[in-house]
């Protein structure tokens, strides 16, 4: 997670940082109800064949993940429907130091939002580590409506947040994805942002290229 301090170029973007803000699929735990991340070898060299090959069985909301309009609305738009531009954008990671169960709409007093870019929460789930315990705990930090509802009023891409679920654990009105959804705002879960300041940043976070998902695991990575 540390980032790299040598300047690089890419020609369109320029960064010194590269921080890698996805979880580890083996050992992040799952959502109660999906289907938990495995890896079996179909094949392998130190057996004997002729190259090792193995086979992947997980959730579409695994991990780091996006999800699209088409995970709680219907007809709404799935991954295939979006730009490969619209994961490639300007971020902002906001700390939200209070240690009640959501992030208040005062975390984004004052704060310069802009029209497009992603909005990405950092929380006590962070410095708690719950993302990288194989067991799900479901007292996590998570959005209140009253902070989604600047989000969309902002124009924000994407909203991201450091834990499975923006909406509190086992609702089942799902408020926020329906805030933020319904304003075709993309919802980027499962962040490791533990060793991420406060800032402005570049957010690259493709997803798989499957037609009709509406979801999809990411490497997601934040470049300044």
């Amino acid at each position: 997670m540390s980032p790299e301090s040598e300047f690089h170029s890419s020609g369109i973007l320029n960064y010194r940082e590269v921080h890698d803000i996805s979880v580890p699929l083996d050992l992040v735990s799952s959502y109660p109800g999906d289907r938990k991340f495995s890896l079996e070898w179909m094949a392998r060299l130190e057996d004997g064949a002729d190259c090792s090959l193995s086979a992947l069985s997980l959730c579409s909301h695994a991990g780091t993940h996006l999800d699209f309009p088409a995970h709680i609305l219907r007809n709404g738009k799935s991954s295939d429907q979006y730009p490969l531009h619209s994961f490639i954008l300007p971020a902002q990671v906001i700390i939200s130091a209070g240690r009640g169960e959501s992030v208040p709409a005062s975390a984004l007093q004052g704060m310069k939002l802009n029209k497009g870019e992603a909005l990405l929460f950092k929380t006590a789930n962070s410095s708690k580590g719950l993302l990288h315990s194989p067991v799900f705990s479901e007292e996590y930090v998570y959005l209140s409506v009253e902070a989604a509802r600047i989000c969309a009023a902002s124009g924000a891409s994407i909203v991201g947040i450091d834990c499975l679920s923006v909406d509190k654990y086992d609702d089942p009105i799902l408020p926020v994805h329906n805030i933020l959804l319904e304003n075709d705002i993309l919802i980027l879960e499962g962040l490791d942002l533990a060793n991420v300041s406060a800032g402005s940043y570049h957010l690259l976070c493709l997803p798989l290229k499957i037609k009709d998902a509406e979801a999809s695991p990411v490497r997601a990575v934040l470049l300044r």
